[in-house]
């Protein structure tokens, strides 16, 4: 059962052992060789180690304990909005028999949190759960680095060293991406990111073609809306997200691993001769660490207590992890 607490408060608080209870009546998976009964893991360990970031513990346990049960949590949430788009249909005449019922659009999950916390691993986790149900067969991801004002346009408008702050994107192309896959569109398109070039590639595309779920990934994806030069509020990205969800960890917890991911791309991807942080490698260890601290402390802390951390509490469910990376507490937001 969920701990109770004296305070009342929005949401539901809930250990590991108790979320993880939770997973019971998952559908079993058709396994070879699973015994009657049981809920085989979708995934094998192979393919949870190909969707693992550098630096991010996962295995699975942390799967069947944690990312088991969301994604059961999720169906749950994508049956009942059909359910809830049946009934808009037949209160608009347009129920079975009616003749003309309004298309399914996508279910569109939001996934925030800070550089290094492991959100882009659980979304990867969440695509690959969600696709292996036979309801929600096309789930896509995106992730908002492809918003980014390419490296010139943040060059010319002072914003290099506050790339992954909210005026670092163009969000209102970032929103009106998510709004027209939302209302069904055929097709939608997205510019790419590549960490390597640490920029926007140039021509190159995301196309979506109506997804079942969309996963939007990013720093930012919950920011609530500001108000536009003529003053009135525009729409929120967030408000075309069906769930949310916020990686939660303790400042000190993910400086170091950030600090631990950037030792380790150093000895691998920055070693590519395409690779923007290249110098990094040509430093010694100790100049490169320092280059490290100095970006956490000038651009990714302020922006994690400035802009990210005030948006948790807007959050479907907040996934609190501990300094090992694993998963330790869980709050759902009450409805």
């Amino acid at each position: 059962m969920p701990t109770r607490t004296a305070t009342p408060s929005p949401y539901v608080d809930l250990s590991r052992a108790e979320w993880s209870a939770l997973r019971r009546g998952v559908p079993p998976t058709r396994a070879p060789g699973a015994t009657p009964g049981t809920t085989p893991l979708p995934l094998t360990a192979d393919e949870v180690e190909a969707l693992r970031g550098l630096g991010d513990v996962i295995d699975l346990d942390e799967v069947r304990d944690v990312y088991l049960p969301l994604s059961r949590l999720l169906n749950l949430y994508v049956g009942a909005t059909h359910g809830l788009r049946n009934a808009l249909n037949t209160f608009l005449g347009d129920g079975p028999g009616g003749g003309g019922a309004q298309p399914g659009t996508p279910f569109v999950i939001g996934v925030a949190g800070s550089v290094a916390v492991g959100k882009s691993t659980v979304s990867r986790l969440l695509q690959a759960l969600l696709a292996r149900r036979p309801e929600h067969p096309h789930v896509a991801l995106v992730t908002t680095d492809g918003f980014l004002y390419p490296n010139a346009e943040l060059e010319r408008r002072g914003l290099m060293r506050r790339k992954g702050f909210p005026e670092s994107y163009d969000r209102r192309a970032l929103t009106r991406f998510v709004a027209d896959v939302k209302s069904g569109l055929p097709e939608v398109s997205a510019p790419v990111y590549s960490h390597l070039a640490y920029d926007i590639v140039p021509g190159e595309r995301l196309v979506v073609r109506r997804p079942d779920i969309l996963v939007v990934e990013g720093l930012n994806v919950l920011q609530p809306a500001l108000p536009g030069k003529d003053g009135r509020t525009r729409l929120a990205l967030s408000d075309h997200f069906d769930f949310s969800v916020y990686v939660d960890a303790r400042t000190e917890d993910i400086r170091r691993w950030y600090l631990e991911r950037f030792r380790a791309l150093r000895a691998t991807a920055f070693r590519d001769p395409a690779s923007y942080f290249r110098t990094y490698t040509r430093v010694s260890e100790a100049e490169a660490l320092a280059y490290a601290r100095d970006t956490w402390a000038t651009v990714n802390e302020p922006n994690l207590r400035q802009n990210i951390v005030p948006t948790r509490g807007r959050a479907t469910l907040v996934l609190h992890k501990a300094p090992d990376h694993t998963v330790r507490r869980i709050r759902l937001r009450k409805l």
